[in-house]
């Protein structure tokens, strides 16, 4: 057997292992709520931002599409720490449809022309320094992605809550999920997914999305947030208040690329 499509069968199983003691545990149908791999390419700026652009314009993206993964976001940071980044967001209705879409690339010949002149680079001009990927599980408050317009301006924040231990995590995911979300859409805000990390480093961490038209609307719509009768009761609940819950939020400011579905 192919190596990759063994380690993605692996992979597979104990995702799905994982995914059904979830299921046991809340009421949520298996088909509801999606997955979500999540790349950030470290990509400088010049003829590496341009090879990417290429391969992920001509080739990735339609390719998943051909795998029925779609829409496809794909962001460049426009706010952040981490440097010149891009992002790739790909939403599928289940966790083996990402994890053996590399194998099926490999053996899509209209994919891999397109992709030839980035997946071929040499060692002294790669078409990116490093690619990180996290898989997620769609929240129980928003089981699928919900694009914003796609006319106008418009850009994102994508932010990560990290949390000490396990039960700060859990209980984070179930603040989120009992009262964040209307307070999110009640600021303005467009929520765009959000989802706890089951594969991926700093765990454990919930990561999600939001979208607003300009800057001075984000600012605007965090006012909005935090000054909101419902997010006072719901931070000030004994429940959620009495620990800190989470340690870290690293959050940066994406722009869509011109090609993005998202």
């Amino acid at each position: 057997m192919d190596r990759r499509k063994f380690l993605a069968s692996t992979v597979v199983s104990a995702v799905g292992a994982s995914a059904s003691v979830s299921m046991a545990q809340t009421p949520s149908a298996p088909s509801a709520r999606e997955y979500y791999e999540l790349r950030r390419y470290h990509v400088l700026s010049g003829p590496q931002r341009t090879l990417a652009d290429s391969y992920f314009r001509d080739a990735l993206v339609p390719a998943l599409n051909r795998l029925n993964i779609k829409p496809v976001g794909v962001f460049n940071t426009s706010i952040g720490a981490e440097g010149p980044s891009c992002y790739v967001l790909m939403p599928a209705a289940n966790a083996e449809i990402l994890l053996t879409a590399e194998a099926h690339l490999a053996d899509d010949a209209e994919y891999q022309k397109a992709a030839a002149p980035f997946l071929n680079a040499p060692a002294r001009d790669p078409g990116f320094v490093r690619m990180e990927s996290s898989l997620l599980y769609a929240l129980e408050a928003l089981p699928k992605m919900t694009p914003p317009p796609t006319t106008g301006p418009r850009f994102f924040e994508l932010r990560t809550y990290e949390s000490t231990t396990d039960q700060d995590h859990k209980r984070k995911v179930e603040m989120v999920n009992v009262g964040e979300l209307p307070i999110f859409k009640k600021a303005s805000f467009w929520p765009i997914f959000m989802g706890d990390t089951i594969i991926g480093g700093r765990q454990p961490n919930l990561t999600y999305m939001i979208g607003f038209p300009t800057l001075a609307d984000r600012d605007k719509n965090w006012a909005a947030f935090f000054g909101s009768d419902e997010w006072k009761a719901l931070s000030g609940n004994q429940r959620y208040a009495f620990e800190p819950l989470v340690a870290n939020v690293d959050n940066e400011i994406l722009a869509p690329a011109a090609y993005s579905q998202i």
